[in-house]
């Protein structure tokens, strides 16, 4: 029996699923009733597409994914019942423009526009483009951010620091795979209320304790990122990471530290995961195993030998011809 799917698990749909012809249709039908409630009318000659994530935490909704050019109408009617919420729209690619209340945000990639969930709104993607539009509760936010509903159909400009830990952090999110464990997910969305507080504004005592918690939670995810990224780079240190990320070497170790680990002990369990991988890899079976350790950021084979056998209770060796055997 498969194991019950995680109810915070990521769900992909895309326009590819139906024939060519039943796109739009399907699309209207699955999307524009059953997620987003909303209309869509596609603009020009361009074959209708999309693809989106959702993602569902405690009290918060991700949608990430691409489209064609079109309008998305939210009206009156689509509003009947709808929970006291709103959404960040980024706009990670393309052009676009939403128009709400009697206001014409005009998009450019990185910005975010923040939508009121009980007024009617037109979003129009001009070209086709990606976007991520995070749903927020508004009593949680409203609790941190004075004056919420001021910010409506306003726009956060893409040089906002704690925007851009948002939507790295939300990226590091999809990147991990799913979460099944649900005080995981009930913290993540906690990050993500206080990342949202603090790109919208909020008073300098909240600031600090949403800096503490979101921040903090949003850079290790991203300096975690980094390094599964740069595993392979010989030169990888605390201080090469934090020049990236634009901290202190120390910081960096206290981001660990307050993880229950450390820098250097995350970066050799990436670097064993990474040549474990390469091991099993029969498009690397005529590969070394010390160009495999080199290129998984070790310098020593011998120490390697070590620390894989130790992680392991194998040696690369052993690894590699007990994959071949299963094939």
């Amino acid at each position: 029996m498969a194991p019950p799917k995680s109810p915070f698990a990521p769900a992909r749909i895309s326009t590819d699923a139906f024939p060519a012809r039943q796109r739009l249709a399907k699309w209207r039908e699955f999307y524009g009733r059953s997620i987003a409630n909303v209309d869509i009318e596609p603009i020009g000659d361009e074959p209708f597409h999309a693809s989106v994530t959702f993602q569902s935490l405690p009290g918060i909704g991700l949608v990430a994914g691409s489209r064609s050019p079109a309008h998305y109408h939210l009206t009156r009617q689509h509003l009947v019942g709808a929970r006291d919420g709103f959404g960040l729209s980024v706009l990670i690619s393309g052009a676009s423009t939403t128009r709400q209340l009697g206001r014409e945000i005009i998009g450019r990639p990185g910005t975010a526009v923040v939508i009121s969930g009980t007024d009617p709104s037109i979003s129009t993607m001009h070209r086709p483009g990606q976007f991520l539009t995070i749903v927020l509760p508004r009593p949680e936010l409203a609790a941190l951010v004075q004056d919420l509903d001021s910010a409506y159909a306003s726009q956060i400009p893409a040089e906002n620091g704690a925007l851009r830990l948002l939507v790295q952090y939300v990226n590091a999110l999809h990147a991990a795979g799913p979460l099944d464990d649900p005080s995981i997910a009930q913290a993540v969305a906690s990050h993500i209320i206080d990342l949202a507080a603090l790109a919208l504004g909020t008073s300098a005592d909240v600031a600090h304790e949403a800096e503490r918690r979101g921040v903090a939670a949003a850079r290790l995810q991203a300096i975690k990122t980094d390094i599964r990224k740069n595993v392979g780079d010989h030169e990888l240190s605390a201080a090469s990471v934090a020049l990236r990320h634009g901290v202190s070497p120390r910081y960096v170790h206290k981001l660990f530290e307050r993880d229950g680990t450390s820098f250097s002990e995350f970066v050799m369990a990436r670097r064993l995961e990474c040549a474990l991988q390469m091991l099993k890899d029969p498009d690397l079976a005529t590969r070394t195993i010390s160009a495999v350790a080199f290129d998984c950021g070790f310098s020593d084979i011998s120490y390697f030998n070590r620390a894989f056998r130790r992680a392991y209770n194998a040696t690369p060796s052993d690894i590699r011809s007990a994959a071949f055997r299963l094939r």
